[in-house]
């Protein structure tokens, strides 16, 4: 049994490892293209792009692990099922059971560490990924001056060149606008032809600029704005440095990130949900006792004028009072108290309207941070679950390769990813209780494993069409007997 459960676990882990790097692969493709804009033509060096592409990676092992197991079980049963090696155990007396329990074990190890792992290392490789990626992004493009456009990446520059060489460093119709005095257009300059060339340090550009007017309206004296004095230099040739900074890239701290549910784990969530929920109980108190002492029925002015009328109220007609209420006060006065009450009451409507967002954006908080917590365990039942399907499934459907076991993990996974991605939203937004929004997706898969591994254990004929065509019959003839 030994060299059998070698030979079995052999190929089994060669078929896991091959297709879990084959699906970080096609992840991380589908990342490059969505975010190609933000990471072409900024100049990032090799291993700024290894790190960025190194810890999405690690953020994608969520999504490829379950999906892994799945089509490495099928294909390692289904090779033994199509070469005939599964029948040749059976007929040992090696049972089914038997054959999967070294790649179950391993199943069990996966999902302790899934478990570990979405625990401990996601949330540093997710806050890793996300402040990287938020630096590309605002990384501005490597220094690139296009024909007949304005460059405004050098900060309080705008440069203009009608045309350039061949060799990419000669320029020719200049214009450079200098706003370092934020004061507009006041400082031009102007050149026939130049080139750049970079520093030695590569910190800095260099113009340097032939045949060309320095022009500057002179805002530093009396009356400028009625005389507009100007003032024109001439030169043959002049250079112009400007530092490149900007274009530099800057690395943010981790901690802007740390407060994001995703950054989390287990022990820092619970904390984070008891403090949610306190904060949420304390501002509804809050809320609830100071509406009452801001907008009482009667204001102050209002019981002072009553109380000199000698007015007396039956306990329950206050409930009835409308405007016949005015004629307790003077003409002149009331006019002010109409504008008191309607101003009162808009401000009770916007003060209502803003914390009722409020206290919604602070339930989906809340709801938010739960969806996480039980989303630690769901990788690791994922790792189960999938592994139950695919090995089973491989023993009866008997067909290796990358061909059909592929689209049978491909129509599972799916499956799996809509109705929890689905289902999280709904949940997020309080349309579906947490616990079912974030376990449905397994909930639905859990049955359809145990169906599985039921029929592969008990050597049920679950792809003969004659075996479904007889029990639909059966299932017929027993309706039709029930039928008045």
């Amino acid at each position: 049994m030994k060299k059998l459960y070698h030979y079995i676990v052999k190929s089994f882990l060669g078929n896991f490892l091959f297709t879990f790097f084959i699906v970080i692969f096609i992840l991380l493709m589908q990342f490059v293209w969505q975010y190609i804009d933000d990471l072409v033509g900024k100049g990032l060096e090799m291993d700024v792009l290894a790190k960025l592409f190194f810890y999405t990676g690690v953020t994608f092992i969520p999504m490829a692990l379950p999906l892994a197991i799945l089509l490495a079980s099928l294909m390692c049963f289904g090779n033994l099922g199509e070469h005939y090696e599964l029948v040749a155990m059976k007929s040992s007396g090696i049972s089914i059971w038997r054959v999967m329990r070294p790649v179950v074990y391993f199943s069990l190890l996966m999902s302790g560490f899934a478990f570990l792992f979405s625990n401990s290392i996601m949330p540093v490789a997710m806050l890793k990924a996300k402040t990287l990626l938020f630096d590309v992004r605002r990384q501005k493009l490597a220094f690139d001056i296009k024909e007949g456009v304005f460059y405004k990446d050098i900060e309080n520059y705008v440069i203009h060149v009608e045309s350039k060489g061949k060799d990419g460093s000669s320029i020719y119709g200049i214009k450079i606008y200098d706003h370092t005095d934020r004061t507009g257009n006041t400082k031009i300059v102007t050149a026939d032809s130049g080139y750049m060339t970079f520093s030695p340090n590569q910190r800095n550009i260099l113009f340097t600029l032939y045949n060309g007017y320095n022009y500057t309206d002179v805002t530093d004296g009396d009356n400028f704005k009625t005389r507009r004095p100007f003032e024109r230099m001439s030169f043959r040739e002049e250079q112009i440095k400007f530092g490149l900074q900007d274009f530099e890239m800057t690395y943010s701290s981790s901690d802007l990130l740390k407060s994001h549910q995703s950054i989390m784990n287990i022990r820092q969530l619970s904390t984070s949900l008891d403090s949610l929920h306190n904060r949420f109980e304390m501002k509804q108190k809050n809320f609830s006792s100071s509406f009452k002492l801001r907008y009482p029925s009667l204001n102050v002015l209002t019981e002072n004028r009553l109380s000199n009328k000698d007015t007396v109220l039956a306990p329950d007609s206050t409930r009835s009072l409308s405007w016949p209420l005015l004629n307790n006060f003077e003409k002149d006065e009331r006019a002010m108290v109409t504008d008191m009450a309607v101003g009162s009451a808009k401000n009770a409507k916007e003060n209502t309207s803003f914390n009722k967002t409020d206290f919604t954006m602070q339930r989906e908080n809340i709801r938010k941070h739960q969806k996480e917590w039980h989303k630690k365990f769901t990788l690791s039942f994922a790792c189960l679950i999938f592994f139950f399907i695919g090995a089973p499934l491989g023993t009866i459907i008997r067909k290796g390769g990358l061909g059909f076991p592929t689209v049978i993990s491909v129509l599972f996974f799916v499956l799996y990813w809509v109705t929890s991605t689905v289902c999280e939203r709904m949940a997020v937004f309080g349309s579906l209780n947490m616990f079912l929004g974030v376990w449905m997706s397994s909930l639905v898969l859990f049955p359809i494993g145990l169906f599985l591994t039921f029929k592969a254990t008990s050597d049920s004929p679950l792809l003969d069409g004659e075996s479904w065509k007889k029990a639909f019959v059966k299932l017929f003839h027993r309706f039709s007997k029930h039928k008045p």
